[in-house]
């Protein structure tokens, strides 16, 4: 089974946002979709060490802010260079009105 560790409150997160969170020393980015999606990713672009958390949210994907870099929330890849390697992302559940973050990658992606 799975941990969940509770990462904020659902409301924290703006629909179209994303909210940088420390769970247990992992720095982790909690992006809130304009479709109500939930999704959580390592809060490191995986071509150079910038926060994904600063960056902009279009639909299923979080953009780097320095380089353009563009990732799948769903699955890690990146969708447009100069990124080519993918990103952890982890499971999310939402309970009672928290946003909750298992640190074990659905990807198999680890850094």
């Amino acid at each position: 089974m799975t941990d969940f560790v509770r990462a904020c409150a659902a409301d924290d997160v703006a629909k179209g946002a994303a909210l940088a969170v420390d769970l247990a020393g992992t720095p982790v980015v909690v992006v809130h979709t304009e479709d109500d999606g939930f999704y959580a990713a390592y809060d490191e672009c995986s071509h150079a060490a910038v926060a994904l958390s600063e960056g902009e949210v279009d639909g299923c994907t979080l953009e780097c802010w320095l380089h353009g870099s563009r990732f799948d929330l769903r699955t890690g890849a990146p969708t447009g260079l100069p990124a080519t390697e993918p990103v952890p992302v982890f499971p999310v559940e939402v309970r009672d009105g928290d946003v909750y973050v298992s640190l074990t990658p659905s990807n198999g992606v680890t850094r």
